[in-house]
């Protein structure tokens, strides 16, 4: 697989060449925008698809995907960018190449975590971390965009939430929530991208996952379709 993460980096940096430098572990290169894929994915011009490194924008029929995507298509789309890339980062599983995105010097993965257009998505830290954590915070603190309260946030209370599995991926996942209300529809979602869409009624429901929640720290959402009725992190 190593030849593979050569090859890219090799195209990265010789396929229509603007600009590159090296700044410590990372390598930095102007490229331009040819197409903006959804609110986290660029296509570069050479035909290179990127997916901006350290946040997660909502998929299709969920709430702000619409503003994510059109915000990063104002931002950057038909414009020169810099990619900063570290070497040793792996690819994603869809041979997109992972890398904050900066224009004018400014940090974009940033400035979506900041409109609360996206939620932090690390599995590894980097220099760049607490920037983005402390941008997410803020869009927290504001109830912007993804953190926009629900007039239902008042009634899901979590009883439990088991992360940890005695055998992987055997279901042994277990989600336990509280509702006070009436019937409720949400979709359940935890920092990544595995969605469950769910019908919760009044009382306690349980539902049970296999190989959902990461083991060294995760993130619980639960929005309707009127903004987020309930969240929780943890991090052991």
């Amino acid at each position: 697989m190593k030849w593979k993460l050569c090859l890219i980096i090799f195209l990265v940096i010789f396929s229509g060449i603007i600009f590159y430098k090296t700044t410590g572990n990372t390598i930095k290169q102007e490229f331009f925008v040819a197409k903006v894929v959804d609110g986290d994915t660029i296509t570069l011009e050479n035909g290179l698809k990127v997916r901006l490194l350290g946040i997660n924008t909502p998929e299709k029929n969920m709430l702000y995907y619409n503003e994510a995507k059109e915000f990063l298509k104002q931002k950057i789309e038909n414009k020169t960018i810099e990619l900063e890339i570290n070497p040793n980062n792996k690819y994603d599983k869809y041979n997109r190449i992972l890398a904050h995105v900066f224009l004018n010097k400014e940090l974009v993965n940033k400035e979506i975590l900041e409109n609360g257009l996206g939620n932090l998505y690390y599995y590894g830290k980097d220099s760049h971390f607490n920037e983005l954590k402390d941008a997410e915070k803020r869009a927290k603190a504001n109830h912007l965009g993804i953190w926009k309260k629900s007039d239902d946030a008042e009634c899901l209370s979590l009883v439990r939430l088991k992360y940890l599995e005695e055998e992987r991926c055997k279901n042994q996942e277990q989600l336990i929530l509280f509702n006070n209300c009436e019937e409720i529809s949400v979709k359940i979602k935890d920092s990544a991208n595995h969605i469950f869409k769910e019908k919760i009624n009044r009382g306690i429901y349980e539902k049970n996952f296999s190989c959902v929640f990461n083991d060294d720290g995760d993130s619980l959402f639960i929005w309707d379709e009127k903004g987020l009725v309930l969240y929780s992190e943890y991090s052991p």
